[in-house]
């Protein structure tokens, strides 16, 4: 396999996209990835640190928790990876890798910050400029091997183009109103879902007419949820779960499907040991090969989420096990607090049907077999009281070993960032 029988790796991320993918069973066309699914191993039950796109992109190259790898917020408006973090990019280049980044990154103001070695910019972030450029790579017989390529998409982000079709036939989102304003919102983001498909067709056929196909693991994943409300910057589920399909290097094959509870934290770790590399003991992410051998069935009982900036300050942590969800909130908020929810037709629906009013509770606890859309919150419930301890101190033992800022009150952000005030209604 390349250079010293170690792997090529080839990511491919979308921007807030979750798993909107016809091969997760949502309503939208992805032949391509479906195509990509049933060769390689398709991961059901896989989430990010953060519901935002700095925070847990970071955790991918780090393989920590962003109250942890410091980059607590949004790089664009001046939150930072903490200086000495090590990075994936930048381990595989010092143990011989080509680094190569194309398109959109969004963990660092400088690309060659996180290790890569050579950057690709295209006209725009559009997968429609960039997969060219990475098509030209995987063509060119002289490029260094083994590499690692990072591909990012700015897709599937709004604004979305416009659809001005019919919409009885699309389909809408269970945790929002099923009305037309929601349906014609979702049919838009579908464009984008589809022209990403399409790249992402030519990226595989590319891997295969250039010889790479046994050098190489083609990973194609999301930061995390669809930029609406009630999904993109909450902890609920459509706000935390990411795609994740795996295929190559001889083990990611066959078109299994994996229902562990993972996390993107694992990604770092598992492409390091993939490599032969050692994973640094810094590393709160586990690797999944283990579980794709058949030595283990599961690797977590439980997965950690957080967030505390997104275009406003709103505090939140989160423990997740494969029944229930709890989620603390610092600060009190609505239920869906409109600055970190992206403008677009189904945030006006929210405003109308006053989602923006509703006060969220400071504690919520969900029955995710009972309640998959987390409406029914069992806090108050005495029947799931037992269970409300027992999260709670899940969390709070975290929260202690991880050294949580949060634990001692108001986070504050760097100097000079840009923060939205938490009575705007407008990112």
């Amino acid at each position: 396999m390349g250079r010293d029988d170690r792997p090529n790796i080839l990511i491919i991320i979308t921007h807030d996209t979750g798993r909107h993918l016809g091969c997760y069973g949502r309503g939208v066309d992805t032949p391509n990835l479906d195509r990509l699914a049933e060769r390689g191993v398709l991961f059901t039950n896989f989430y990010c640190s953060a519901p935002q796109c700095s925070p847990s992109r970071a955790s991918l190259l780090t393989g920590r928790y962003p109250h942890n790898h410091g980059l607590i917020g949004l790089t664009h408006r001046g939150f930072r990876l903490n200086p000495d973090e090590p990075l994936l990019p930048a381990l595989l280049a010092e143990a011989g890798y080509s680094t190569v980044l194309f398109g959109f990154q969004h963990e660092a103001p400088d690309p060659y910050m996180l290790g890569y070695q050579r950057v690709f910019k295209a006209r725009s972030d559009s997968c429609i400029d960039v997969t060219p450029l990475v098509l030209d790579f995987l063509y060119n017989k002289d490029h260094e091997e083994p590499f690692f390529a990072m591909v990012g998409f700015s897709e599937t982000h709004r604004p979305f183009p416009e659809f001005s079709g019919p919409v009885g036939d699309v389909e809408g989102l269970p945790y929002l109103p099923d009305v037309e304003d929601v349906r014609r919102d979702v049919a838009s983001l579908n464009i984008l879902v589809r022209r990403v498909d399409d790249r992402v067709g030519e990226i595989i056929n590319a891997v295969e007419n250039a010889g790479l196909r046994n050098d190489i693991l083609v990973i194609f994943t999301t930061d995390h949820g669809i930029a609406f409300p009630g999904a993109k910057a909450t902890l609920y589920d459509p706000g935390i779960e990411i795609a994740m399909i795996m295929w190559g290097a001889s083990i990611f094959e066959g078109g299994r499907k994996v229902d562990a509870m993972l996390t993107n934290l694992d990604v770092a770790p598992t492409i390091l040991d993939l490599c032969g590399l050692p994973i640094p003991r810094s590393m709160q992410g586990r690797s999944i090969l283990p579980l794709i051998r058949g030595e283990i069935d599961r690797l977590h009982d439980r997965i950690f989420i957080e967030q505390t900036y997104h275009a406003a300050y709103d505090p939140i942590r989160g423990v997740r096990t494969d029944r229930f969800k709890y989620i603390r909130s610092f600060e009190e908020r609505p239920f869906w607090f409109p600055p970190n929810v992206d403008d677009g037709p189904s945030k006006e629906v929210a405003r109308r049907l006053g989602y923006f009013d509703k006060p969220r509770p400071l504690e919520m606890l969900f029955d995710l077999h009972t309640d998959p859309i987390e409406r029914r919150n069992l806090a108050d419930d005495s029947e799931y009281s037992e269970v409300l301890s027992e999260m709670r101190t899940y969390l709070e033992e975290w929260m202690r070993e991880t050294g949580d800022p949060l634990l001692e009150g108001f986070v504050q952000p760097p100097p000079g960032a840009i923060v939205t005030p938490p009575n705007s209604y407008t990112p």
